[in-house]
């Protein structure tokens, strides 16, 4: 080989290892951009709703709602977004967060009045309040407030399903509401307070009607009133 071939073949060896350290000063430079993890492709609302509904059979009811949140935040104009929100506040539901339910059903029932799940979500909502019933010796707002949603219900829907369910809730909640009047009409005839007692006992008769309770409210009311009056007549003998 000529003393003019080994240069230009030196020359060639010289220029392809400068253009390799030029890569990798270039790479260096931008951040090694070329290295870096692709961007996440955006799901798509289908997948979305599935991932979620596959969590919430599975009972990962936090992720569920996650990917719901996800739907019908990026999708907003998807069909898909309506029943995500029912996901929402059916995982909650499912995972004893009766108050996040709460709140969700009462925005899907005002942002879609016409919509087809309209009366699940008006049971679902009465049931928020059954789920956090307190015992007969406690406060029954909340009992009170599951009468009131199922009630709404049945005047609303009067031929849905739902209803038929809520007309069972509706008798479960009057039963409770029942019991505590009896309950506190009890400690009031144990206390001798007969009259306190007989009004508690009436008012069971008069709005609770056939619930199991008619026949011990009855014998209250007879004995209520006999020890009244047992009551009154020791009165007059002391005057």
């Amino acid at each position: 080989m000529t003393m003019r071939g080994i240069q230009v073949r030196g020359r060639k060896v010289f220029m392809r290892k400068l253009f390799a350290v030029s890569l990798v000063v270039m790479l260096f430079l931008s951040g090694c951009a070329w290295f870096k993890k692709a961007p996440m492709v955006g799901a798509s609302p289908e997948a979305l709703y599935r991932r979620g509904y596959d969590d919430y059979q599975d009972g990962r009811y936090k992720r569920a709602v996650e990917s719901f949140q996800r739907l019908k935040e990026e999708y907003p104009l998807s069909n898909l977004a309506i029943l995500a929100e029912l996901g929402i506040a059916d995982a909650y539901f499912s995972d004893g967060e009766y108050g996040e339910a709460e709140a969700s059903y009462e925005d899907f029932i005002t942002l879609h009045p016409t919509n087809e799940n309209l009366p699940y979500a008006l049971y679902q909502l009465g049931m928020c309040h059954y789920k956090q019933l307190a015992s007969i010796d406690r406060d029954q707002t909340e009992t009170l407030s599951a009468k009131k949603e199922f009630e709404a219900l049945v005047t609303r829907f009067p031929d849905s399903k739902f209803s038929f369910m809520a007309e069972k809730m509706i008798r479960e909640c009057k039963k409770r509401l029942a019991e505590q009047e009896f309950y506190v009409g009890s400690f009031y005839f144990r206390q001798k307070k007969y009259l306190a007692a007989l009004k508690r006992f009436e008012v069971i008769a008069r709005d609770y009607a056939n619930l199991g309770l008619d026949y011990k409210v009855g014998f209250f009311i007879s004995e209520a009133k006999r020890r009244l009056e047992e009551q009154e007549a020791a009165e007059k003998k002391k005057k």
